[in-house]
């Protein structure tokens, strides 16, 4: 008697999907929070939707769950939570007072990110592991929903506010799909052993962000999105002296 085969199994490993769908429904009720002008806490279910995304891959890597279809749901969620969550809270703080305007602004920006997840999704078996190409959707989420949480924080809803989170919002978005290149730290061994004051620096970084949550995350979002900039003129001067150095030789 022939033995049938085994049909393939179509189930998902639960831990790491389990992380991507939490992301999901932070993205989402993001995007709630915005409908209901609920702002202070749509920005923190950005943020939120930040920590559940760098948690899926390294679970799934740790817990040797990954997948094909781990990698696409991922990167469907982080269109919802960085591209379309962070574009939807913006203008209904802001952008929508300057009518067709902040509304292709918005929509700039929600493009933009779908067109970063798109180029990183066909260059991620070929991409430098150290760096990212343009900034990182969710650093870009980061940086908008920062500046919307410190004008919250501080009560500031005037013109000058609206124009500043113009401004953030389009060049967040022209940053991810910009050639810039900028740190990923995936080289970063976080079961080994550091210095001592490490720990320390650990401990005061988190005393600050305790202190004024806003401003604090603001300004590190604001300063890893400017130094891509500085590291892409770094290596692009190291680039010019090798060159320079082969043709001397």
């Amino acid at each position: 008697m022939k033995k049938t085969k085994n049909p393939a199994s179509k189930g998902l490993y639960l831990l790491p999907n389990l992380f991507t769908t939490s992301a999901l429904f932070a993205g989402f009720y993001a995007i709630s929070g915005a409908i209901n002008e609920h702002f202070e806490i749509a920005v923190i279910a950005i943020f939120i939707a930040m920590v559940l995304d760098g948690l899926d891959g390294r679970v799934a890597r740790m817990t040797n769950t990954q997948s094909d279809f781990g990698a696409q749901y991922d990167s469907l969620a982080d269109l919802v939570s960085f591209g379309i969550a962070p574009a939807a809270v913006a203008y209904s703080w802001g952008l929508s007072s300057l009518g067709k305007f902040g509304w292709m602004v918005a929509f700039v920006y929600a493009t933009c990110g779908a067109l970063r997840l798109a180029r990183f999704n066909v260059q991620h078996g070929t991409a430098d592991k150290r760096y990212f190409q343009g900034l990182a959707s969710p650093a870009a989420a980061a940086l908008v929903a920062g500046y919307i949480w410190l004008m919250e924080d501080y009560q500031l809803n005037s013109t000058a506010a609206i124009v500043g989170l113009l401004l953030v919002t389009l060049s967040a978005g022209l940053l991810m799909v910009s050639d810039i290149r900028y740190h990923s730290f995936k080289e970063l061994n976080f079961t080994g052993k550091v210095p001592f004051v490490f720990a320390v620096i650990v401990m005061l970084v988190l005393a600050l962000v305790y202190a004024a949550p806003p401003l604090v995350l603001f300004i590190v979002c604001l300063a890893y999105a400017l130094s891509g900039i500085a590291l892409t003129m770094s290596l692009l001067q190291r680039k010019r002296r090798d060159k320079k150095a082969d043709q001397t030789e």
